[in-house]
């Protein structure tokens, strides 16, 4: 049973599923929809959304090689895959997709930091105000049941980066914490630097 999170909690997932490896991380937004001037003859530009994972020892990124993104959808260890790049968040469920085998994780990786960014945010003057109905949901990879949902419902204007949550080790255990904090970062590279 799918458990719905609210900002800042936390759910065990080695509790919840005992021998759990896989896990999809699914990612979801849609755009809001913006009058589309004179007789409808001018169309709003496409917010093309980025998921990223960044893979972090003791809380720090230890370079560009431990960001998997569209531009480097495997990791050199081969447990964290990003799905592809979805250019436009259209249609329903997920946008993006990211897959984590916890079990091939190298163990001095105990943080992975799940994030979006809006591509070009800046030039194209967009940001998270204009977007809705965006979660974070974790799935059980053996089996595709969802073990948990985290729905941002902040308003996010203005904020061009957003940390969606952390899938992190504590004690042995594996952990997953809804973050849902909305940052003025440009691009994923600048995003990372947080964590350097």
């Amino acid at each position: 049973m799918s458990v719905s999170l609210q900002k800042g909690q936390k759910i065990s997932l080695s509790k919840e599923r005992a021998g759990l490896s896989l896990v999809m991380v699914g990612l979801g937004w849609d755009e809001v929809q913006q009058p589309r001037g004179f007789f409808g003859l001018t169309k709003a530009q496409d917010i093309d959304c980025d998921a990223f994972a960044l893979l972090l020892s003791n809380g720090k990124l230890a370079g560009k090689q431990d960001i998997v993104y569209f531009g480097n959808l495997v990791h050199n260890s081969g447990a964290i895959r990003h799905m592809g790049d979805n250019l436009t968040g259209a249609g329903e469920g997920d946008d993006e997709q990211i897959m984590i085998e916890l079990n091939k994780l190298p163990a001095q990786y105990d943080r992975i930091v799940i994030g979006v960014n809006i591509y070009q945010a800046r030039a194209r003057k967009q940001h998270f105000g204009m977007i809705q109905n965006a979660f974070i949901r974790l799935v059980d990879g053996r089996n595709n049941s969802e073990m948990c949902i985290y729905n941002l419902t902040e308003n996010y204007s203005g904020m061009t980066a957003m940390l969606f949550g952390e899938v992190y080790r504590h004690n042995g255990e594996w952990k997953f914490n809804a973050i849902g904090q909305g940052t003025a970062d440009d691009s994923i590279g600048e995003f990372a630097k947080r964590y350097l």
